[in-house]
């Protein structure tokens, strides 16, 4: 009978329990979205008390852990009672794309997409966009109801959990002050869960992008944002990542000391409904190049909003300031005109001063005159009101002004991230380019307004004035930026400085030159005199003649983080290998040449020459299936493929 009752009972059971764990793995994938390859994939999960959370796999390995999700606004709450309200159906959208400044010219990316609403204890919905492709996954929060009365976000519960035992890059957020934040710190090399050290600055969390190594170092991840525009803030991370969770972080109130912003107290996003917040965006790669390579970010942002981009050149650019950092006379712009003049630079860049020289010398005039298109500074607040920077604008325009290089900004707040939009909106309209300083990470907007041609928000060339840590330091950092920074966007980090400042550099002059092509800037500022420049040999002024400031195609040949970076570059009929050493010792490479020489039959090399902190090497040789190379410590070098 004993028998007889319990297989009955679990004739009645099994049925019960099959439908509940059907129900559950049918409910899991209905919460999932998976990339068109498989690779990739996103999944959402609420607990049985409605709190919401996500995990993201690469190959069915988990990337990030169970990460908690949700939003709490002043009269609004989507941190827990949360119930599926409904499932889009799966879409597949394609976003195919050139941009002006970039590794690859073209982006060509296909998406799976769909979007899931949740109603919490109020009735109210929001909805989560999800996207996952080749690249990696992202999603977003959006309310589509319409409301007059603005809402206030307080807090945006988003993390990324990160395994304990993950390498990872990161750059301190530094505090308000008169030049932060502005993204000018050294990325540091931590653990999850570290807490903030070695940071130039009293800092209140930590910067996106933000860089791992995660899976037993089998898969590189890069946290990100995208598509932000006046709507929110610019956002960062938490400087508490207790148990490997980074979270969201918004701007502060107090990032207001170089732009007249109010003291509200607080800094908190608000918009009127619809209200589409920003991309949080997790690129995922096997290698470290495949993050260099992402466009995941442009991909996320809007489409160009400029019809007619023809105008829109990218270029090199001498500038006097950084040999000549007192120096504001007519002769001292206009010699620099002239350097650009002589190697066939397309601009001249007129720093902070330059309005007086100009009054007296007509520095536009003879800019003009050389065929060359000048560039000029100004400070943040002259842009920030719509109606002063319009009329600037075209007074700049009708000068024969090309560009602007608008400095200080040095918030990440709401009302900063609307002014921007508005830069690039209104610079358009009088055919003007855009090199924001002392600014803000950038976002995916120089797709959206390809007229933003580079952007600061790099511990650049100028602290070998202003940080005794950065000669040491440089050559590491110059191998971390490509794979963090440089993926956000076009970076200006004004290289090729042999000149010794007031802190000794430590790298090679050819790990210096190499530093012009490392980067992807749209504009291409040189560092130094022209005495400098006017002993350079005859290859050498070849090279910075013929060299692109954009690239039609880009590969990572030796990609890791603090230590090495290689790149094959590709502009019409040119064709480059360029490499740096971030480190104190020597490191062999070996490389098949003739896999990146179709067409050609010699390469020149240059090199370190006898004195390595100022002089060059150059060198031909025939193309090899086996070309082996030592990187000198802190040295550099770059080939150039011949016929």
């Amino acid at each position: 009978m004993k028998k007889m009752f319990v297989y009955r009972t679990l004739n009645l059971l099994l049925p019960a329990v099959f439908f509940v764990l059907t129900s559950c793995v049918a409910q899991n994938e209905e919460l999932s979205l998976r990339s068109k390859d498989n690779f990739n994939k996103i999944s959402l999960s609420l607990t049985k008390d409605g709190k919401l959370s996500y995990k993201v796999f690469r190959k069915d390995k988990t990337i990030i852990e169970d990460s908690p999700l949700g939003l709490v606004f002043e009269n609004q709450d989507f941190s827990s009672g949360l119930v599926v309200e409904n499932v889009s159906a799966v879409e597949e959208k394609r976003e195919k794309y050139e941009l002006k400044v970039a590794n690859n010219k073209v982006a060509d990316h296909v998406f799976k997409s769909k979007s899931v609403m949740f109603k919490n204890k109020q009735g109210t919905i929001m909805t989560i966009d999800l996207i996952a492709g080749e690249q990696g996954v992202a999603f977003r929060y959006r309310f589509a109801d319409k409301e007059k009365e603005p809402r206030i976000l307080k807090n945006e519960l988003t993390g990324f959990h990160i395994e304990q035992k993950a390498k990872g890059w990161l750059q301190p957020y530094n505090k308000a002050g008169d030049y932060t934040p502005g993204y000018e710190d050294f990325y540091i090399n931590v653990k999850p869960g570290d807490p903030i050290s070695g940071a130039r600055g009293e800092s209140v969390g930590w910067c996106m992008p933000a860089l791992f190594n995660v899976n037993n170092t089998q898969n590189w991840v890069l946290i990100a944002e995208s598509g932000t525009d006046g709507s929110f803030p610019g956002c960062h991370l938490a400087p508490d990542s207790k148990d490997g969770i980074y979270s969201i972080a918004f701007a502060k109130n107090d990032e207001k000391f170089t732009l007249p912003l109010p003291d509200k107290g607080t800094a908190y996003p608000q918009s009127n409904l619809p209200w589409t917040m920003p991309w949080r965006v997790i690129m995922i790669g096997d290698k470290a190049g495949d993050i260099l390579l992402s466009t995941m970010i442009t991909d996320l942002a809007p489409a160009s909003k400029i019809t007619d981009t023809s105008w829109i050149e990218t270029g090199k650019a001498a500038w006097s300031w950084w040999s000549h950092p007192e120096d504001f006379t007519p002769e001292m712009y206009k010699k620099f005109t002239d350097v650009s003049a002589s190697f066939g630079f397309k601009y001249t860049l007129f720093d902070a001063g330059w309005e007086k020289a100009n009054k007296d010398g007509k520095i536009i005039d003879h800019a003009l005159s050389k065929g060359v298109k000048p560039l000029v500074w100004g400070y943040s607040s002259e842009y920030f009101d719509p109606e002063k920077r319009k009329k600037r604008f075209k007074e700049l325009a009708d000068m024969g002004v090309k560009g602007v290089k608008i400095d200080f900004w040095c918030s990440d707040r709401q009302e900063v991230m609307a002014a921007l939009q508005s830069v690039f909106e209104d610079a358009a309209k009088e055919h003007l380019l855009v090199n924001l300083h002392g600014t803000t990470m950038p976002r995916g907007w120089h797709r959206t307004w390809p007229n933003f041609v580079t952007a600061e928000a790099i511990l650049g060339t100028e602290s070998y004035f202003y940080e005794p840590r950065f000669p040491e330091k440089a050559a590491e950092q110059n191998t971390v930026l490509p794979f963090t920074r440089n993926v956000a966007g076009p970076a200006d980090y004004t290289p090729f400085a042999l000149t010794f400042r007031k802190y000794t550099r430590l790298n090679t002059a050819a790990h210096e030159l190499a530093m012009t092509m490392i980067y992807t800037s749209g504009i291409i500022h040189f560092a130094d005199s022209e005495e400098v420049f006017a002993s350079l040999s005859d290859d050498l002024k070849t090279l910075f003649k013929e060299m692109p400031a954009t690239w039609d195609k880009t590969e990572c040949i030796i990609g890791e983080p603090g230590k090495a970076i290689v790149l094959s570059r590709q502009k019409d009929n040119l064709n480059y290998i360029v490499g740096i050493n971030g480190t104190n010792v020597s490191q062999p490479i070996s490389i098949d040449l003739k896999k990146y020489a179709k067409g050609f039959s010699k390469f020149k090399i240059i090199s370190e020459g006898k004195d390595p902190l100022m002089e060059f090497k150059v060198e031909s040789f025939p193309v090899t299936s086996k070309w082996q190379y030592n990187l000198v410590p802190k040295g550099g070098f770059i080939i150039q493929f011949i016929k």
